[in-house]
């Protein structure tokens, strides 16, 4: 039962990551990220709250194998990499030098991370 409710609290956490950050674009994405970022960096990183769940997770079940250790890692690289933009950002650099090209985030794009890091976290406890 345990399993159950911590995987519907992770479902809940990665849609609220995804509907802070929503936008129809990349650049979209990129503004909301860097207005946050903008405002404070600590109310930035508490927004991903996923991340730090993730790493709850693996001390509550002392599990550090393969799926739960790529979740953290992928997580890891996500946060880094927004953070190299929102450096670049600061610096002046405009959006369009630093991602060249602007694509449409679709609805199925969007919420692909509420699919893939509960999943992957199954996989992790062997549910699946």
């Amino acid at each position: 039962m345990d399993f159950i409710l911590l995987f519907f609290i992770f479902i809940a956490l990665e849609l609220f990551e995804s509907n802070w950050q929503k936008s129809d674009s990349l650049y979209g994405l990129i503004n909301n990220n860097y207005l946050l970022f903008r405002k404070n960096i600590f109310l930035y990183f508490i927004l991903h709250i996923s991340f730090f769940y993730t790493m709850f997770l693996s001390f509550y079940f002392n599990n550090f194998g393969f799926w739960m250790s790529s979740i953290f890692i992928v997580k890891f690289a996500d946060i880094s990499f927004k953070l190299s933009i929102m450096k670049k950002l600061s610096n002046g650099i405009s959006v369009e030098n630093i991602v060249p090209m602007n694509l449409n985030i679709t609805p199925i794009i969007r919420y692909f991370n509420v699919i893939i890091y509960p999943l992957t976290f199954l996989f992790a406890v062997k549910l699946i």
